[in-house]
């Protein structure tokens, strides 16, 4: 059974930083294209940022751009997602997915985590 289970998440003040944490039972996680995702209260589901199976190409929302960094750790079935000059409207419940593509869409990946809330206070 495949999991995928989020880490690092809480309350913060604007102007912190997070790092999220996503550990993957997948046995071939270094195949797979490891994304975030985000989900606010009365929002639509929102992609933030997607890393491929290498680790050498990254893809990030312009939301978050230049305050986050995605990395992976291919030995530990690890993907993180580090976010800096944190904001209120980062508040959400931030997700970790898997996908057999390199893509920033919500339906294309295979395998999700069940979230890890994030809330920055003002």
């Amino acid at each position: 059974q495949v999991q995928l289970v989020e880490s690092g998440g809480g309350l913060v003040q604007a102007g912190g930083s997070l790092r999220l944490s996503c550990a993957a039972s997948l046995r071939t996680f270094s195949t797979y294209t490891m994304g975030w995702f985000r989900q606010a209260p009365g929002k639509e589901r929102e992609f933030v940022g997607a890393i491929s199976w290498n680790g050498i190409r990254t893809y990030l929302a312009d939301s978050v751009k230049g305050r986050s960094t995605i990395s992976r750790d291919n030995a530990k079935n690890t993907v993180y997602l580090q976010m800096n000059s944190l904001k209120p409207e980062d508040t959400a419940v931030y997700y970790c997915a898997a996908s057999g593509a390199e893509s920033t869409i919500y339906h294309a990946y295979d395998y999700w985590g069940q979230g890890t809330q994030v809330t920055v206070s003002s």
